[in-house]
């Protein structure tokens, strides 16, 4: 469910003044501005700009489109990383001791 349009959209007052700073200065392409409001909502000011938004750990750049203005800056920086599925190796290893698969028997062969 989205806000209110009675309310409007959130916008971080320091982040507006800071990216109305570096507009008039003609910086905007050249600095990586860091946030960690991660539920502001993108403005029309911000297109062609780089934001870090902090992920929990370190700060994901963002080069901010058209196409992401009324979204939120936390909808481009996940906070998990995917490490890809475990190997079928590595998987009846873990498995092993809780029955879910089964080990692997030594079959001898006779000839």
């Amino acid at each position: 469910m989205g806000r209110s349009l009675k309310k409007g959209p959130y916008i971080n007052p320091k982040i507006y003044k800071k990216v109305k700073k570096l507009k008039e200065e003609g910086k905007a392409d050249k600095v990586i501005l860091k946030v960690y409001d991660r539920a502001c909502t993108i403005f029309p000011e911000m297109v062609g700009m780089k934001i870090g938004v902090h992920m929990g750990k370190g700060f994901q750049v963002i080069y901010i489109t058209e196409e992401m203005v009324g979204h939120r800056l936390g909808e481009f920086a996940p906070t998990t990383r995917f490490k890809g599925h475990a190997k079928k190796g590595k998987l009846a290893k873990v498995y092993a001791f809780t029955g879910r698969y089964l080990k692997d028997e030594k079959v001898e062969i006779i000839q």
